[in-house]
Order: C-alpha cells, then structure tokens, then sequence
C-alpha cells in the first residue's frame, strides 16, 4: 500500500514539474504549453514506473555488480582516452574512437562483474549486511539437518552460538518435498518445514533467510557451499558427502552425526551390558540389539537369544562412518528375561 501512495506521489510531483516547465516554454514562445508539460510529465511519471516494476526481479547484488562494472569501465576509457592524446590523428577522429572505447568498456565491465557478482563481496554491501560483528558466526541449515530436526533441541540449549542461515533455494528445496506425491517425503518436508517454524519462533535464536541464488551451478549442495564460501560461513548438515566435499574445499563444516557420535557413552572391553535382542546378525550365529541411543549391539552367538534380555560382556568396540558398533558376548552366568 505505502508504494501505491508513493507511486501516486511522484505522479502529481512529475505533473506539477511539467505545469511548471509548461509556463517557462510558454512565456518565451508566447503560446500555453501549461497541459501539454503536465501532460508530458505525468506520461513521462508513468513510464518511470512501468520500468521499475519490470525491474522488481533485479536483486541489490546484481545492481551492485553492474554499478562497479560501470564505473570500472568508464575508468578504463578514460585511462585509454588519455592514450589516444598521444597519438597524432583528427580531433572528429579521437572524439569517435573516445565514444566507442567509453561505450565498449562500460558494457563489458557490466557484464563481467554481473557474471562473477558472487565473488564481489568484498565491494558489494548487501553480501556483508548479516556481518557487521566480526565475532558472529554465520552457519547455513542445509535442508537435510532442518528435515532431522536435533537442530532445534541443540539451538535451544545454547551450545552454538551464531546466526542461522537460510538460503531461499534450500526452502525451496524443502516446499518441493513437503508437496511430493510420495507420503513419506511428504511427511518429512512437513516436518521440516515445522522444525523451521519452531526455531524462528525462539528469541535466543538469529534466523535469517538469504534470498541470494546462484544460476549455476544447478545442484543444492554444490549452491552451499558456493554461498559458504561468499558469506565465510560454515555449514550445518548431517549429509556425509557434503560434510567431505566442503571440507575438501576448505569450509568448515558442523555434523550433527559426528556431534551425536561423540555424545554417546563411552565403553569399554569387560564391561557388562544389558541388551535386548530383536534380530539375526548378519554374520553367523549373531544377535543384534540396540542401546537407548540407537548404537547397534552385535551379540556374539545370541542368535538363540532372539526376543529376551540378556545380560553381555564387551569385547570390542569398532567406530564405522554410520555410527559406533559395539561387539558382545553373553556373560557367563548371567540371567536372561523375556
């Protein structure tokens, strides 16, 4: 509504400017120009505002970029311009060559600065506008880790601390699963989206939404850690590849599998541990059952022991990229229960 009245404001400015030139033009040729300026001006109002509203899909960064790529183009013109001086030739000869190397520069300096805007943070402000502490961190969500939803546990008991991220392509991404035709990724990009809701609504928590996207390259992960690297951010995910392919590329990355790894209780070969056994192992004559925190427990010779708890001594411990595996056997002399 504000840019209704802002728009109807600057109609009734530009027809009064033209009421306004009308009479100067009108006194010096002796003829009433008075409609015809405030006819000019209010077409002249209109067209302004068509073109700003084709313009609604230009972003600050790419408005940026190409004002850096012109005045860096105009600069070179001018460095060129004074070249020619020094080269004897006619003045309509050098006026012309000074039009096309200002028209030429200008144009290729908006183009190569609109085609690498990504990598002008330095000089482009709106990329450093979530920045302006130094010591805040900024953390990007990646879809998969806003999807689990431990994000929203871990944020509220203030273990990090920083600005949370969110890229406007990954809440795409997300709506793209919450209105899929398969119910259990429909269910998961629900709860996603949930999850997001839930950690916007906490005060202790800075959220922001990036609305930056990149045209290329096409793929979530690849935009990530693109953006990672634009904003000097790090990356919150639970995605394995990812979490190796960012750090290959020097971004440092926070794995909520490798924080809830590191948070599971440590044991050690002798100790006794109470498991229940739900299923064959893969290997023979094993059992399977698993601790309160999801840690899978290999009971050595418990395939008999399928369905009852049973008392096992640790033998071994084995950390594998899916997790930690714990190797038992049935202690000796230790009673069992359905």
């Amino acid at each position: 509504m504000a840019l209704i009245w802002m728009r109807i404001f600057f109609i009734i400015v530009c027809a009064l400017v033209g009421i306004q030139l009308g009479g100067v033009y009108g006194t010096i040729s002796g003829a009433d120009f008075t409609l015809i300026g405030m006819g000019i001006g209010i077409a002249g109002a209109i067209i302004v505002i068509i073109l700003e509203m084709f313009m609604r899909r230009v972003s600050v960064t790419g408005l940026s970029a190409a004002v850096f790529g012109l005045i860096f183009g105009l600069i070179m013109a001018v460095l060129l311009s004074f070249a020619l001086n020094m080269i004897p030739m006619t003045e309509t000869l050098r006026s012309s060559l000074r039009v096309i190397l200002m028209l030429v520069f200008c144009y290729l300096g908006m183009i190569i600065a609109m085609r690498g805007k990504d990598e002008f943070n330095l000089v482009i402000p709106y990329v450093r506008l979530t920045r302006q502490d130094v010591g805040t961190e900024l953390i990007i969500l990646d879809t998969s880790v806003i999807i689990d939803g431990r994000i929203a546990d871990i944020s509220q008991t203030k273990f990090i601390e920083g600005k949370f991220i969110i890229p406007r392509f990954v809440l795409k991404e997300l709506q793209q699963i919450a209105d899929s035709k398969d119910s259990l990724k429909r269910n998961r990009g629900r709860r996603g989206l949930d999850i997001l809701n839930k950690i916007q609504k906490n005060p202790h928590i800075d959220v922001r939404i990036h609305e930056e996207d990149f045209a290329e390259p096409a793929e979530v992960d690849a935009k990530l850690i693109k953006l990672a690297n634009v904003l000097n951010a790090k990356i919150f995910t639970n995605d394995y590849n990812l979490s190796k392919v960012a750090e290959i590329q020097g971004i440092k990355v926070l794995n909520i599998n490798e924080l809830a790894n590191a948070l599971k209780p440590i044991v050690l070969p002798g100790e006794v541990l109470e498991v229940k056994v739900i299923k064959e192992g893969k290997e023979y004559n094993q059992g399977i059952g698993y601790l309160d925190d999801g840690t899978m427990i290999v009971v050595e010779n418990g395939r008999h022991l399928l369905g009852k708890t049973v008392q096992t001594t640790v033998t071994s411990v084995l950390q594998t990229t899916a997790g930690r595996m714990i190797f038992t056997k049935p202690a000796n002399g230790r009673k069992t229960s359905k």
